[in-house]
């Protein structure tokens, strides 16, 4: 995975609540076992009309929105499971997902693909969606070392929460499997003072 240290980047808003995995990617889109492209299709029903056109309406067809953090809604990725709805959204180029709450499964697949959720209060959401609003080249800083959030050029700083390991493996590019060669040293030392069992 590639490393994640500190993100300067606009965002695109999208302030629906409860937006949940198959609205992410649609159920039909499932037939890959490898994450690439699935960015073509995420938010598949919701970009285009079903005559196959493009949605004007949608945030992700809006050319004054870019940049590589999707601000959410409250509860987002809720429904099912598919670790797919993780890489829809980082294969099309999100780094970092911002709400006021997200499904567990939805954060543990998202961190496992180096997507980052950064889950701040709803007040603070409130805070972000409105910086946005009034200027769509506002600039986040999103600084995983110390764990926050800025609104560039504003005194708005949001702390986040992640785990210990998975901050570890992110600032170092490692998924779970580079973690443990990175440790196998350790591993057989420590294995080398337990007795076999037989």
């Amino acid at each position: 995975m590639e490393k994640f240290i500190e993100l300067h980047s606009r965002a695109v808003p999208l302030p629906i609540e409860d937006v949940d995995t198959d609205q992410i990617i649609p159920a039909r889109f499932l037939k890959a076992t490898t994450r690439a492209g699935f960015g073509e299709n995420l938010f598949r029903d919701w970009r285009y009309k079903k005559d196959g056109s493009i949605e004007d309406q949608f945030v992700l067809n809006n050319p004054i929105y870019k940049g590589e953090i999707l601000i959410a809604g409250h509860n987002f990725g809720c429904g099912s499971s598919r670790e797919h709805a993780t890489w829809a959204i980082a294969d099309y180029g999100f780094k970092v997902v911002v709400s006021s709450f997200f499904a567990d499964i939805f954060k543990a697949n998202a961190l496992n693909v180096g997507l980052l959720p950064v889950q701040i209060s709803s007040d603070q959401l409130a805070i972000v969606f409105e910086k946005v609003s009034e200027n769509e080249e506002t600039t986040f800083i999103v600084d995983l070392k110390n764990q926050t959030l800025h609104i560039e050029g504003t005194s708005h700083t949001f702390p986040f929460e992640i785990s210990k390991y998975k901050k570890e493996c992110l600032l170092k590019g490692h998924d779970d499997i580079d973690y443990l060669m990175s440790i196998k040293e350790d591993i057989k030392n420590y294995e080398q003072k337990i007795p076999a069992f037989l």
